[in-house]
């Protein structure tokens, strides 16, 4: 492994706040989505989509849709069928794969049964949008209503069947397991037991989802277009479901307006639109409208969990137990595992907390199924912990802040392990939990601000609110990368990660100049996510590209300079060990005698590149601390967010101006989870938020008043960088750190908030309980 001295040495470029050297194209038009592309004879296509939650498919009558002028196609589990021997393909888990989830994984067009409102029935093909959206409404479907599971508690009941002949509709029940938690809790001085729920909500990226299929009769290869996140894992599902070669699948990706874990999992129309490209012969273009996207791309976040927690009198947590049920929608989709696997493994978050034993349960709704959205399971199960543990410490008669700083995992114990689950390990690799949120007070003025908790002040009823956290990042096994000396002495940099606004253009070129010891303006240009780029990619999830990615690149800049170097030995004449240096964009021999990387590209024949990857099994860890400050208007229940601090250590800063949007994006979601927004379904499985109108989301002038402190005092020793994951860190907190202001602020009324949102009627309800 390249040392990170080594990466150091120029230092010219990590760590300086340099801006988006993409902001410029994006800002003047030039940005390249999915739906600026066109191609020659291109058609259009539009889902038709069920509008019942449960019901079995009597029939799919297409020929009325079929007669309007336009339409080349329409496309239903019989042709899919046809084309596929027979069966109609089904969506793998991608992350957090387990033995028997396979009878719950969702089939890429309905047959038989309908499960959710927007589960696709057949696709249409016409010549323009508006034709194709036309012929959806001339689709004739036949579906037999069926009784709806609309909530976990009526799936738990079992009186409905999502799947015929499976013993019950809960999918999975994921165990996170450390110690002896039940023994503790057996022998323990003090217990306290609360219920506590997230409510269903997801992410809202400016762009939607969209594809782009091209298929190659006479070559027989696909070209797929608008993927983002993980296209080579989506490509290698892909190529299975369509009985292609991976090697004669391109994803190619462009630019992208946001994903936030939603975007870029393997969906339906992953399979549906390139296999209507080589059904018609043509090339397809889809685009998701915001409708589809509320009801058709992945929720998340809904948990109901009993926690309990084992101390000591003294407030020395035993241990820490819980039973949670996560409404997993009607399939589970790629990535739907890993939120209920972070409820359970990252549920101590960075407390010694010695026994543990969460068991969380995936039950099947009616809904549209789940998966990851920025901190998946832990921005639910850090809402749970800090709510409890200002429950607790207030119990105990313990100064909320004490009790969290005698229980934070010491420095000493570095590498400190979490729960066990799925078979896993993993542990905290580095970090002085005190310090952070020794800061984090300091720079909130915790100890004056303290003193206005249930103050009544011009109406309104003024709290604060603190909360700790851990952020798991930098998901392996691995992440690739090949740097090309061109003839100019410039490098260009490919890369196997994935670029989704969050700046990595600007990032991997600041440590590929760095690595090779060049100003940043030599660095050509980084091409990333396409899987012709690099032999070997995963993708951008989990807030592993800069560790990931990052040091693939630190790794493949040592070997393109020792191809430089003995690219000079052949052309002096000499031995690699007889280059003195290869600094400064030449190669310079013993005897005096040098050359430029430029001439020495240009003369090579083949050129001059370097490609490998990094690998490692170890997550990084990053950790903070927030603090709020509210008021809560009893009126109207309406709360004003006075102050927020937040404080992260995030190993090492490649880029301050990126790494501190990241933070403030990440928190204002959770702002806008906590108050704002809320996916909400009526008993028949019909969402009734299903625009902007009813869904609210977080504006600028929102949320104005938000500090950021990032540090980088403890490196991760896992990887040559020494970098932490940080792109989902400023988000797992809010939940737990605004509910506990709340409860401060209206304490003289006993009010104490156990389930999210808190929007201003819920608050009021809360208040008028309280009163009454």
């Amino acid at each position: 492994m390249t040392d990170l001295a080594d990466v150091k040495k120029a230092g010219a470029s990590i760590g300086r706040p340099v801006e988006r050297i993409e902001d410029l194209r994006l800002l003047k038009g030039q940005g390249r989505f999915i739906d600026d592309l066109r191609r020659d004879g291109m058609l259009h296509a539009a889902i038709v989509r069920s509008a019942v939650a449960h019901g079995r498919i009597r029939a799919i009558d297409a020929s009325a849709a079929l007669k309007r002028a336009g339409v080349h196609a329409v496309i239903t589990a019989r042709e899919i069928m046809s084309a596929m021997n027979g069966i109609v393909p089904t969506i793998p888990l991608r992350s957090d794969a387990v033995a028997g989830i396979e009878p719950f994984q969702q089939p890429v067009i309905a047959h038989a049964k309908v499960r959710y409102v927007g589960e696709p029935m057949a696709v249409v093909v016409a010549d323009n949008p508006a034709l194709a959206e036309d012929a959806v409404d001339a689709v004739a479907l036949d579906i037999e209503p069926l009784p709806v599971v609309a909530d976990w508690s009526a799936a738990e009941k079992n009186d409905v069947r999502l799947f015929e002949g499976q013993p019950s509709n809960c999918a999975l029940v994921v165990s996170a397991i450390r110690g002896d938690a039940d023994s503790a809790f057996r022998d323990a001085p003090y217990t306290r037991r609360e219920r506590l729920s997230v409510h269903r909500f997801t992410a809202m990226p400016m762009e939607t989802r969209g594809l782009l299929g091209e298929w190659d009769q006479a070559r027989k290869k696909l070209t797929l277009l608008g993927v983002t996140k993980a296209p080579f894992l989506c490509r290698r599902i892909l190529a299975k479901q369509m009985g292609i070669a991976e090697a004669d699948i391109d994803m190619v990706e462009g630019d992208t307006g946001g994903s936030f874990g939603v975007r870029g999992e393997f969906y339906p129309e992953d399979f549906l639109i390139p296999f209507a490209a080589r059904h018609v012969g043509r090339p397809v273009k889809w685009i998701e409208d915001r409708r589809e996207h509320f009801i058709a791309t992945n929720h998340s976040r809904q948990a109901d969990c009993e926690l309990e927690l084992a101390c000591t009198r003294d407030g020395t947590i035993l241990a820490l137990r819980g039973r949670v049920h996560t409404d997993a929608g009607a399939y589970v989709r790629t990535n739907g595992v890993t939120p209920a696997r972070n409820i359970g493994q990252v549920s101590s978050g960075p407390y010694r907390i010695p026994h543990v034993l969460m068991n969380v349960s995936l039950m099947l709704t009616n809904k549209t199924p789940v998966g990851t959205y920025r901190g998946p399971g832990r921005f639910e199960t850090d809402f749970f912990r800090e709510r409890l543990f200002d429950i607790v410490a207030a119990d105990l008669g313990i100064d909320r802040v004490e009790f969290r700083r005698r229980n934070l995992v010491p420095e000493s114990d570095m590498p400190y392990p979490l729960a066990t689950c799925l078979g896993g390990a993993t542990e905290c690799d580095s970090g002085d939990y005190r310090m952070t949120l020794d800061r984090c007070l300091a720079e909130f003025n915790w100890s004056e601000k303290t003193r206005l908790n249930g103050k009544l002040i011009d109406g309104r009823y003024h709290g604060v609110g603190i909360g700790c956290y851990i952020e798991g990042g930098a998901s392996g096994p691995r992440e690739g990368a090949r740097l090309v000396l061109e003839s100019d002495g410039t490098v260009s940099v490919y890369t196997g990660s994935s670029a989704n606004g969050q700046g990595l253009e600007t990032v991997f070129t600041q440590i590929a100049a760095d690595a090779l010891g060049m100003p940043m303006e030599r660095i050509r240009g980084v091409f990333h996510g396409s899987t012709a780029h690099v032999k070997e990619g995963f993708g951008a999830f989990s807030s592993r590209s800069v560790v990931m990615g990052g040091s693939a690149i630190v790794v493949v800049a040592g070997k393109l300079k020792e191809a430089i170097r003995g690219a000079a030995a052949t052309r002096f004449g000499c031995t690699p060990e007889e280059i003195a240096a290869i600094e400064g964009e030449r190669a310079v021999a013993s005897d005096g005698r040098s050359i430029s990387w430029a001439e020495l590209a240009a003369r090579t024949p083949g050129g001059l590149f370097a490609e490998g990857s990094f690998a490692s099994s170890k997550r990084t860890y990053s950790y903070g601390a927030h603090a709020a400050h509210i008021a809560v208007d009893p009126r109207t229940g309406h709360i004003e967010l006075i102050d927020y601090v937040a404080v992260e250590d995030v190993g090492r800063i490649i880029n301050p101006e990126t790494l501190h949007g990241q933070a403030l994006g990440a928190i204002v979601q959770g702002l806008g989870g906590v108050f704002l927004e809320g996916l909400v379904y009526d008993e028949q499985g019909q969402l009734m938020t299903g625009s902007f109108a009813d869904y609210l989301v977080p504006t600028a002038t929102d949320f104005p008043n938000i500090r950021v402190f990032a540090l980088e005092e403890r490196p991760s020793p896992n990887n040559p960088l020494g970098a932490k994951g940080a792109g989902e860190g400023g988000i797992i907190p809010v939940g737990g750190v605004i509910a506990n202001a709340v409860a401060a602020a209206l304490s003289s009324l006993g009010v104490q908030p156990r389930e999210l949102p808190l929007s201003p009627p819920r608050v009021w309800q809360l208040i008028q309980e309280a009163r009454g």
